[in-house]
């Protein structure tokens, strides 16, 4: 039997190209029923293989719960101190998380479980790094100095999960983990904000707008590093740019939307429009739909949420019908764009085009 490790091993020696061994994966996960409805061109997206994946992670999910219980209820009744006694069940919660990746990920090769063991692993970190190396006294006191170090840490440790791993998704968490931690050293230069939404407005005070578009363009340089190394997404590398576009997406149209909805008037909101057309060029171009839905997705929150839907209605109400068309037309507007610049882009590291227009 011939699985996928044989087939990137094949890539990767030169024995077969991207695009042969492409073909041979859709052909086989089309015999076994897979990607039997996949349309040629169209994102691959796997969140969990089958029913089985489901009924493990909802194991781990009553396990989690059931062991979070009964060491919570050890650390409150025991005489050894707080601090200590979190540290030391967080290591040993760590060594079974693990484990059960050894065996989930590495042997049985589930997508769901990973996801899930890969959240288990940050929480599991962040609560015992920060138990160990945070200051109670001093956050409670909105100083978050104390909270640089166990957050870094974190970041490095979910950093080494995926190294082990390769779980595509664990590298969202570390692009998540390392905007968290450029924003927390800003609060710690420039003060910490008075609301939330502060820290996006390009006309607030405070370096934390542009930090949110530098960490957006940093992961989305790192996305694109991933994507152009298999055009043809018939590797893991595929799908770490997948979560990495998925995170850049709503960092880079964070600061911009939110600055212009709060203008609430026609220009902001046009403008608004057109650099949402410039995110779907670009989305278009690297034929990446989770890009673009990420971008006006968190555009339509923001107007929901931020703005109550005050002002954005109409806003809304475009985009709705401009996701639905290019949805409905992607594959000949990707074609007739890539003609369009094929003397610019570089087509041999994009996704090739799959337009019968």
């Amino acid at each position: 039997m011939i699985d996928k490790d044989d087939i990137r091993a094949a890539v990767g020696s030169g024995l077969i190209s991207e695009a042969q061994a492409a073909s041979l994966t859709a052909l086989a996960h089309s015999r076994t029923g897979a990607r039997q409805d996949l349309v040629a061109g169209d994102e691959p997206f796997e969140l969990f293989k089958g029913f089985n994946e489901i009924f493990i992670v909802i194991g781990l999910l009553i396990l989690a719960t059931g062991w979070s219980a009964v060491t919570g209820l050890n650390i409150a009744s025991s005489a050894v101190g707080y601090q200590g006694q979190v540290v030391m069940t967080a290591g040993i919660t760590a060594a079974l998380i693990w484990g059960l990746s050894e065996y989930f990920i590495r042997r049985r090769r589930m997508v769901a479980p990973a996801i899930a063991l890969s959240i288990f692993w940050v929480g599991n970190a962040a609560v015992g790094l920060g138990a160990h190396f945070a200051q109670v006294f001093m956050v409670a006191q909105e100083d978050f100095s104390s909270l640089t170090l166990p957050l870094a840490l974190t970041v490095l440790a979910t950093a080494v999960f995926w190294f082990r791993f390769r779980v595509p998704f664990a590298m969202a968490l570390i692009a998540v983990g390392g905007f968290a931690l450029a924003v927390l050293i800003g609060a710690n230069q420039a003060g910490t904000p008075e609301s939330f939404s502060d820290l996006f407005y390009l006309s607030g005070d405070g370096p934390f707008a542009y930090i949110t578009l530098i960490v957006g363009f940093v992961v989305f340089a790192a996305a694109m590093f991933f994507d152009m190394s298999d055009p043809h997404r018939v590797t893991r590398r595929s799908a770490q740019g997948f979560w990495l576009h998925v995170v850049a997406a709503p960092a880079l149209v964070n600061t911009i939307a939110l600055s212009l909805l709060e203008q609430d008037n026609t220009s902001s909101q046009m403008l608004l429009f057109a650099i949402l057309i410039l995110f779907a060029l670009i989305a278009i171009v690297i034929d990446r739909r989770s890009f673009l839905i990420a971008a006006i997705g968190y555009t339509v929150t923001l107007a929901l949420i931020v703005f109550e839907g005050d002002g954005a209605a109409m806003t809304i109400l475009v985009l709705g019908v401009f996701l639905v068309a290019l949805g409905a037309f992607w594959a000949s507007i990707r074609a007739a764009v890539l003609r369009l610049f094929s003397g610019v882009l570089p087509l041999d590291r994009l996704p090739p085009s799959h337009s019968n227009s």
